[in-house]
């Protein structure tokens, strides 16, 4: 793999610190798979968050990978954040890291993440920086971590990868034998990390239920779950005015997300050519709209169909969620909460979801938004009535704004962390 690497400082913290009586602790590595830079996708919505937390309580040195050159491009933002960093651009192939996977008897995944002038980085940072925690974001990059390593590791595996590759191999298609030999494998890689780290962090209680469940036979590890947080000040309804392709036509039904991500891919899909000829029949001018960047072939291929408009990437996800009269989550696969959920519900809109969206958000089906089976005939019942009935559907959206603010704030969300990294907010020292 080619690579493309930089490491800077930044003046410490150490001032802002002990005014918050967070003093006496030693510093932080910080792994993650992506750079958290710009958070505008649900994984680096996530470590943006945990990164910035972290940093203002230790110096944080960060280790991560970038997938192209909008990615390199916000490493000033990076550098900002990071005591030392070291960003490196992903340049092999998936092809090529699948191949040296199956010579090596590893996960694809690991090999997709693997990368020597890292694994310089993390060994001389820790060869000359008293670092007491390693916080590890996702589980490709636990590669990093090495045994001899004696202080807390904090492990954020976020969703449990090894289940959701088998749910991708239980499907027919050429790929299923490579899906199941990646949850295997991968299943075993998650069990040994687990007992490695000092804490194993999933997303939801329920992600954490089901990790507990595949760690097999021995002691059981720490693990807890760590939510999803949303910036219910920057997610906010009150003066955002819609997307102008929204003001025109009949009910705008919108659909946001990762469109190269297989389970937002097979949703869309579902939802355009199933879903949507029951709602035209009801509303002959609804339009379907699915947002979101590096929209498959399948997906393009929706644009016109049924009333669908495919946008791509666009600036600011908020102007067409402003400008929803429903906001749909229709997945069959899921792992953890949702940030396209939280999302929608922070701008008050009416958000219609399968049960596998809604995992991980203790919100009341309802109340707080509306949860429908993933079958056609019942998701397209349920818009209908939402579409229909627009008292009902402002007071799910205003419901649903009460319910992110007083339960899903980053600050309250991240609340742990300090105690995770081993440090007594009260007393501003080390914990035994």
């Amino acid at each position: 793999m080619a690579e493309a690497a930089t490491a800077r400082g930044q003046p410490d913290r150490a001032g802002d610190r002990a005014r918050a009586g967070l003093t006496g602790m030693g510093e932080i590595l910080f792994l993650a798979h992506r750079i958290p830079f710009p958070p505008d996708r649900g994984d680096k919505i996530r470590s943006h968050h945990i990164l910035k937390a972290l940093a203002a309580l230790a110096p944080v040195h960060v280790a991560c990978l970038a997938d192209n050159a909008q990615d390199m491009a916000h490493e000033a933002e990076l550098a900002a954040v990071a005591a030392s960093h070291c960003l490196v651009r992903r340049r092999g192939s998936l092809i090529g890291a699948g191949l040296s996977a199956l010579l090596s008897g590893r996960p694809i995944s690991l090999a997709a993440f693997a990368s020597t002038r890292l694994a310089r980085y993390v060994k001389q940072v820790l060869a000359t920086r008293p670092i007491s925690t390693i916080f590890v974001f996702s589980g490709q990059m636990a590669q990093y971590v090495p045994a001899s390593f004696q202080g807390r590791v904090v492990m954020d595996f976020v969703d449990v990868d090894s289940a959701k590759f088998g749910q991708y191999g239980r499907r027919p298609g050429l790929g299923a034998p490579v899906y199941l030999r990646e949850a295997w494998l991968l299943r075993r890689y998650e069990a040994r990390i687990a007992r490695r780290a000092t804490t194993s962090l999933l997303v939801s209680e329920a992600e954490a239920d089901l990790f507990r469940s595949r760690l097999g036979r021995g002691p059981m590890p720490d693990v807890r779950a760590l939510g999803n947080g949303i910036d219910t000040a920057l997610f906010d309804p009150a003066g955002m005015p819609m997307a102008p392709e929204l003001v025109m036509g009949g009910p705008q039904i919108v659909f946001t997300g990762q469109m190269d991500y297989p389970p937002n891919v097979e949703a869309a899909v579902t939802f355009a050519r199933q879903v949507m000829p029951l709602i035209k029949g009801r509303f002959p001018g609804a339009q379907f709209n699915v947002v979101g960047r590096a929209p498959t072939a399948p997906v393009l291929a929706l644009d016109g169909v049924n009333g669908t408009r495919v946008t791509g990437a666009v600036p600011d996800v908020r102007p067409w969620l402003a400008g929803a009269d429903l906001v749909v989550v229709p997945l069959s696969l899921a792992r953890g909460v949702q940030n396209k959920v939280l999302e929608a519900m922070a701008m008050a809109r009416p958000v219609l979801l399968t049960p596998q969206a809604a995992t991980g958000i203790a919100a009341v089906d309802g109340r707080d938004f509306a949860i429908s089976p993933a079958d056609p005939e019942e998701l397209a019942a349920r818009a209908v009535g939402l579409l229909t009935d627009t008292i009902r559907a402002d007071a799910l959206g205003r419901a649903a704004r009460a319910f992110v603010i007083a339960q899903c704030g980053w600050d309250r969300v991240l609340a742990p962390l300090p105690g995770l990294v081993g440090l007594d907010r009260r007393f501003g020292r080390r914990a035994a």
